[in-house]
């Protein structure tokens, strides 16, 4: 299997919804902008959200088998992806690379 790459490209934080809906947390979110991590494929990598785990471990797992092209053309990189955590206050972006 490859290893994945994974970085925290930008973080959104939309706070009419955080006020109007949820209930106050002292820490929803530790990633920051820049932030990397390497996936085997199978397991979270250490330090990233669990959350954002749920989200994008089927196109690591893709990734890390080989797959390319995922959604036929989506991705200007074959070997990629953009996917966003599920927070739908605080969205984090982040981009699936295979490493060689």
């Amino acid at each position: 299997m490859k290893r994945v790459k994974i970085t925290v490209i930008r973080m959104a934080r939309y706070d009419d919804l955080i006020a109007k809906y949820e209930n106050p947390i002292e820490h929803a979110c530790n990633m920051k902008e820049g932030q990397t991590f390497i996936s085997d494929g199978m397991e979270r990598p250490e330090g990233l959200c669990e959350s954002a785990w749920q989200s994008m471990s089927a196109f690591v797992m893709t990734l890390a088998c080989g797959g390319e092209d995922i959604y036929d053309g989506w991705m200007k990189n074959k070997r990629s992806a953009m996917i966003s955590c599920n927070d739908g206050f605080r969205p984090v972006s982040f981009l699936l690379e295979t490493m060689e």
